[in-house]
């Protein structure tokens, strides 16, 4: 893998990255997927090394939650590996090669920032990404919608679908016309399921689900992060009671459902007892 040299833009500004050398690490890599290396490597695929892909990320996305540099340095390591180890895997069937990723996303990059680097201009964030979608469009057959991949996280997708169409106008005006479709969406959910046509009833939650999401957007929250704190508050109190239950040489699944209620209420307010740090 070739250093990257310093350029000049059109700015005539001299810009330099540091110096970074990735050849020895790829070597590493060729050498594990090489004869005589390590078999669990040469066996690896595109798809089988789909699971650790998304594992790898969704790690580093704690630690960078966490603020937590050292791990955060970490898990980057562990997604460039899946980076390299895909690029090995077409490199060894002759597709592609760790170079041509390079290559191909700093084209990308330079097409994409035109402000930067064909007529240097200063653009607010929000229309670099106009901007940049706007681009990204063109170059796509997905029309307003695009092509966002299945595999995305489901809340994550309907929030990019829902934005996406937004741009052309096709959005709810404000947030409480959301409220009212998602008493609509309720209520059809509770009639599927009366009516027991599980089918009927499963199509009504991801109606429900959207509309949830469209109503994060207009609130300006992410509907993952938001799902992803309950998450970690129902984690937290359920450890609570689970303590508790120890404490009083109870088996949890003997204590009656009004008690793991009564727990449950003493977590919730132990929880807003203590301060939130900065």
């Amino acid at each position: 893998m070739k250093r990257m040299k310093a350029s000049t833009n059109d700015t005539g500004r001299r810009v330099a990255a540091p110096a970074v050398d990735l050849q020895p690490f790829a070597d590493v890599v060729a050498t594990l997927r090489a004869p005589g290396g390590c078999e669990w490597d040469r066996a690896q695929t595109h798809r089988t090394l789909i699971p650790y892909l998304i594992e790898e990320s969704a790690e580093l996305v704690d630690a960078i939650v966490a603020d937590d540099p050292a791990h955060i340095c970490e898990e980057l390591g562990d997604v460039l590996l899946q980076v390299v180890l895909h690029a090995q895997v077409a490199s060894d069937l002759g597709r592609f090669t760790l170079q041509d990723v390079c290559d191909g996303i700093s084209a990308k990059m330079i097409e994409r920032h035109p402000h930067v680097f064909a007529e240097p201009q200063t653009l607010h964030p929000d229309e670099v990404a106009r901007q940049w979608n706007e681009r990204k469009r063109r170059q796509s057959s997905g029309g307003v919608l695009g092509k966002l991949p299945r595999s995305l996280p489901a809340l994550d997708r309907a929030e990019k679908l829902t934005a996406r169409a937004a741009t052309v106008g096709f959005d709810w005006e404000s947030a409480e016309q959301v409220f009212g479709k998602i008493d609509e969406e309720v209520q059809e959910l509770k009639d599927a399921f009366l009516s027991g046509d599980i089918a009927h009833a499963t199509s009504e939650l991801g109606d429900l689900l959207f509309a949830v999401t469209n109503l994060s957007r207009k609130l300006g929250v992410s509907s993952s992060e938001a799902l992803r704190g309950t998450m970690d508050r129902f984690e937290s109190r359920f450890a609570w009671i689970e303590s508790a239950a120890r404490r009083a040489g109870t088996p949890m699944e003997t204590l009656p459902l009004d008690q793991l209620d009564a727990l449950w209420k003493e977590a919730k307010e132990f929880e807003r007892s203590v301060p939130v740090s900065d």
